[in-house]
């Protein structure tokens, strides 16, 4: 197993943030790193979806495997011979600010590539990530 964990904190209330970071049929118009992020019903355990990053990279079905509201939630991927697990978590803090964990776990021998190389480019785009994220919460709220 190879873990890695990217982490920021975001302006915004823990509902904003929440309902923006799991509507993930919005994710594509907001999230650079998203070609196609669908979900196949309710935001709830054992509900199925698809994902397919920015890039030659092919997509991935995923299945949600723990929904704790406005607290944590995680989805699992299938990989070759092992699992992508992904965990998101958040914390309100005292100053109108979020805080945000999203832990990869790759399990089998594909945690090897995750480690040499998948790793790398996580990291590097989760700041943008985060930021978007932060953007299309401030954005929503304004238009509501």
């Amino acid at each position: 197993m190879y873990a890695i964990d990217c982490e920021a904190t975001v302006r915004g209330s823990l509902t904003d943030i929440w309902n923006t970071w799991t509507d993930m049929a919005s994710y594509p118009s907001w999230d650079p790193r998203e070609e196609e992020l669908r979900i196949d019903g309710p935001f709830e355990v054992g509900t199925t979806g698809f994902s397919k990053q920015v890039g030659p990279h092919p997509g991935s079905t995923f299945e949600l495997s723990r929904v704790e509201p406005m607290t944590r939630w995680t989805n699992v991927a299938p990989l070759p011979a092992g699992k992508l697990v992904i965990d998101h978590r958040l914390t309100a803090g005292a100053d109108g600010t979020v805080h945000l964990v999203k832990r990869y776990e790759a399990h089998g021998p594909m945690s090897v590539a995750f480690r040499l190389f998948i790793g790398k480019g996580i990291r590097a785009e989760a700041p943008e990530t985060f930021a978007a994220l932060e953007a299309e919460a401030a954005r929503r709220k304004a238009a509501a």
